[in-house]
This record gives structure tokens, C-alpha cells and sequence, in this order.
């Protein structure tokens, strides 16, 4: 399966630029990616596919924005003896690619709730008779 976005297209999204190593990064979470979204929806267009394919990476690598590490919802610094400490959210997920509900939302199956009986393809349609 192909990636539905470039490296590029990740950079040109962030504050900072990539290492070597950090691109073969990127392109391995691409193509990670890209099975993530096909696996929730396969029929979102190219552009809803590319979209949502850079924002999973840049969660799971940073963007360079802040120090703070993405998911984390309070956060202290302290001085000279040092200290850092986060709190993360119950859904944060560091490192990891995942759809959160923007992306979800932008692939085109929000709210979705159905079912399938396997009898109603026995039940004759009023057009049939």
C-alpha cells in the first residue's frame, strides 16, 4: 500500500526540519498511516487521506512547536535543582499514530451506526414484486 502523503508534505507542516534518520521515520509512520485510515475508511478522498496522514505523524513525532510533549493537558518546570513533570490525558497517546476525532471527522464516517442481518437479503423489496 502506497502512503497517501510525502515527507514533504510532513515538513512543510512543521516548525522544524528533519533529520536522516527522522525522515526514514516518517516515511515508515506514512505507510503505517495509511493502512490506519484504509482500515476506518477506504473510500475518504486523496485529499481527506493526505490531510489526516500528516497530522498523525506530526502527533506521533512532534512538530517542534513546544517542548510539551503532544496529549499533555498540564505541565511544571522548575529551575536550577531541575524538574519537569506532565500529566497526559486519558486518551493522549505519545509516539503511537491514531485517529483522534478531528480525523475521524474529516474522514467521513462520523456518527456512524448501523447493523446487517444476514435475513434481510432473503426478504423480498417491494420493487421485486
Amino acid at each position: 500500500m502506497a502512503a497517501y502523503a510525502t515527507v514533504t508534505d510532513v515538513t512543510n507542516r512543521m516548525v522544524r526540519t528533519l533529520s536522516t534518520q527522522e525522515t526514514t521515520v516518517v516515511t515508515n509512520l506514512l505507510d503505517d498511516a495509511a493502512v490506519l485510515i484504509d482500515a476506518y475508511n477506504s473510500k475518504a478522498t486523496a485529499d481527506q487521506k493526505k490531510i489526516v496522514s500528516c497530522r498523525m505523524v506530526i502527533r506521533a513525532i512532534g512538530d517542534g512547536s513546544s517542548d510539551i510533549p503532544v496529549g499533555a493537558t498540564q505541565g511544571s518546570m522548575a529551575a536550577l535543582g531541575y524538574s519537569q513533570s506532565w500529566t497526559m490525558g486519558t486518551n493522549a497517546s505519545v509516539g503511537q499514530l491514531y485517529l483522534d476525532k478531528t480525523d475521524k471527522d474529516l474522514l467521513g464516517r462520523k456518527c456512524e451506526i448501523g447493523s446487517y442481518s444476514p435475513v434481510e437479503e432473503l426478504a423480498v423489496k417491494r420493487e421485486d414484486v
